[in-house]
């Protein structure tokens, strides 16, 4: 590893965490821009080592500068994945599995909106009546079946809480899964298995996994017609794993109970997107 004298950081942490950033590099000038100052960050990195930002690889880090390391202080690499970037051959690294728990939270809260019908309760209370309708039919997570499809942070994560919960667990991933003893059935590709008898049995069939060639537009109208009807879909990956206007038709059909996104294909979702209105 060259020595690094010099870090330029864009981060937005508290004292406390900025004090620890710090103490990462002890013998190394450190020095913070405001991640908008687009002009002193451009001159500072012209003699800087290693940079930390907040956000993507900026343009203005691709001029002539001496760094050898940039550090984006998010999961996903997607945006600065980017030609121009390659071409500096700078390694470019990220923080997968920073926000895990908080999105297995995120998801959670997709799957109990779903089971107990969020929208028609605040609607009812709204409108100062009970929301008598399906309350009969309603049904928790207890005893019902998840199908994670992808076993990184996120999909361990997400696996722990959801076997506390009592469900049935069902994973898929490229890469064979160790360990995780409570989920029924573990699905490898590269031992040769699909997706579909994850999505044959799922009541929610919930998305984890990274956007690559393979798994761009996964979740097709192929896939879709392979879920169990009613089953509710949730996506906390990456919105290209999804193609939207299959999924339109999978919702707009029936064969889908709902979906819960937190992430689309077009980003941000524009007003005229029909899914703002499901």
């Amino acid at each position: 590893m060259p020595e690094i004298k010099k870090v330029v950081a864009t981060v937005w942490y508290n004292k406390q965490n900025m004090y620890k950033l710090r103490r990462v590099f002890p013998d190394a000038e450190f020095v913070y821009v405001d991640f908008f100052d687009k002009e002193r960050l451009a001159e500072e990195v012209k003699d800087a080592d290693v940079a930390i930002l907040m956000g993507d690889v900026d343009p203005c880090l691709l001029g002539e500068n001496t760094l050898k390391w940039i550090h984006c202080d998010h999961a996903g690499l997607n945006g600065s994945a980017r030609p121009e970037v390659f071409a500096r051959g700078i390694p470019v690294t990220g923080a997968a599995g920073r926000s895990a728990p908080v999105l297995a939270e995120h998801c959670i809260y997709f799957m109990l909106q779903a089971c107990y019908h969020t929208k028609e309760l605040l609607k009812a209370q709204q409108e100062c009546r009970r929301a008598e309708e399906g309350r009969n039919q309603s049904k928790g997570l207890y005893g019902r079946t998840a199908g994670i499809i992808g076993m990184g942070n996120n999909g361990k994560m997400l696996a722990a809480r959801l076997h506390a919960l009592g469900m049935n667990l069902l994973a898929f991933d490229k890469y064979p899964i160790h360990g995780f003893d409570y989920i029924s059935q573990k699905y490898c590709a590269n031992n040769g298995d699909t997706i579909q008898p994850l999505l044959e049995k799922s009541d929610f069939v919930i998305l984890t996994l990274a956007l690559t060639d393979e798994t761009f537009h996964m979740i097709n109208k192929d896939t879709l017609a392979q879920c169990k009807d009613g089953a509710f879909l949730v996506n906390i990956a990456r919105g290209g794993i999804v193609c939207t206007e299959d999924l339109m038709d999978a919702l707009n059909s029936g064969k889908l109970s709902g979906a819960g996104l937190d992430v689309f294909e077009e980003q941000p979702l524009s007003q005229e997107s029909p899914l703002w209105r499901r």
